[in-house]
């Protein structure tokens, strides 16, 4: 569990931690003595100040569009045929829905007896492929962005993610996402403890070990 905790303080570190500065909103500075937070982003108000949204869509998404025509064939008034008639112009009525998708890749290797010597030989698998099951990067993302970053207790995450792929992952192995996320970053963290640095925080995380 120590483990775990330590896991979850080294990304939140890394991903989440904000130099906020003291202010009459979480301190006992008073408001005259509060400068501006330039860290803050702002909220686009409806005089349009603050910082704008970002506006990119998630590179894992994918958007199905379609256009429907809504022919005029006759006139409502006195039932004079229209199908030959021009348009003059159009009316766009839009409706936008989300469908969740599980997307399931197969890779069914060959396996080939040589009748020249005997030997049984099998087909090569992709090399993110180390075993009969793998989930993928989004699965993986989907699950460290609530388990971290929006914090969601661990046992609803696996519930979650059970109503959408119709399968349950084990604890376990939500927890090795993390894991394996902070030993990918670990060569950057090393690097990272060996630069010098100032540490200025107003929270009660402890400091990254090597951080002055």
């Amino acid at each position: 569990m120590n483990s775990l905790f330590m896991i979850v303080e080294l990304i939140l570190a890394i991903f989440l931690e904000r130099s906020t500065k003291k202010d009459s909103s979480h301190s006992s500075k008073p408001s005259s003595q509060t400068s501006k937070d330039e860290s803050a982003s702002g909220h686009p108000g409806s005089n349009g100040k603050g910082n704008s949204e970002n506006k990119n869509q998630a590179s894992n998404s994918r958007v199905n569009e379609t256009v429907t025509i809504s022919p005029v064939l006759t006139c409502e008034v006195c039932a004079q045929d229209l199908s030959e008639v021009p348009c003059n112009d159009h009316e766009r009525r839009t409706k936008i829905d989300i469908i969740f998708e599980k997307v399931i890749d197969h890779v069914d290797a060959e396996i080939k007896r040589c009748p020249a010597c005997g030997t049984t030989v099998k087909g090569v698998f992709p090399p993110d492929m180390h075993g009969p099951l793998q989930y993928g990067d989004g699965l993986k993302a989907f699950v460290i962005n609530l388990l971290i970053g929006q914090m969601v207790a661990l046992n609803r995450v696996q519930k979650l993610v059970k109503s959408m792929i119709g399968g349950v992952i084990a604890e376990a192995s939500l927890l090795k996402f993390v894991l394996r996320l902070h030993q990918a970053l670990a060569s950057w963290e090393s690097k990272l403890s060996r630069r010098y640095s100032i540490h200025r925080r107003s929270t009660s995380m402890k400091p990254l070990s090597g951080l002055t």
